[in-house]
């Protein structure tokens, strides 16, 4: 299993229980397809360095798993799929990156 992070940006007139639920069902997806799901953040309603869609501004959210090589592609699809995905991008993490993911993950634990 690799490890990697998927970064997504939802489309902004989105509410709140929207958002929540458009998470909740790539997080399902996920794990109805053998993955183990690591942790999920939040980044919330963040300015677009550019304009995507005509909309200045989207819902950031980060979801951070561990993965068989062969669900990426169809995760990929399943977010190109969904209208309320601006844009997306996953990567899969190398061993510095996941030092610096546990590092990262345990610095917003203690912030809350």
């Amino acid at each position: 299993m690799n490890h990697y992070e998927a970064v997504f940006i939802l489309n902004p007139v989105l509410s709140d229980d929207q958002v929540k639920e458009t998470v909740k069902k790539f997080e399902d997806y996920l794990t109805s397809q053998g993955s183990e799901i690591i942790s999920t953040e939040y980044w919330g309603l963040k300015k677009l360095a550019y304009p995507i869609q005509n909309k200045q501004s989207g819902f950031y959210n980060l979801i951070d798993f561990n993965a068989p090589n062969t669900i990426v592609n169809a995760f990929e699809t399943e977010l190109k799929r969904d209208e309320r995905i601006m844009r997306y991008l996953n990567v899969k993490l190398d061993k510095y990156a996941d030092a610096w993911s546990i590092k990262r993950r345990e610095r917003n634990n203690k912030k809350t």
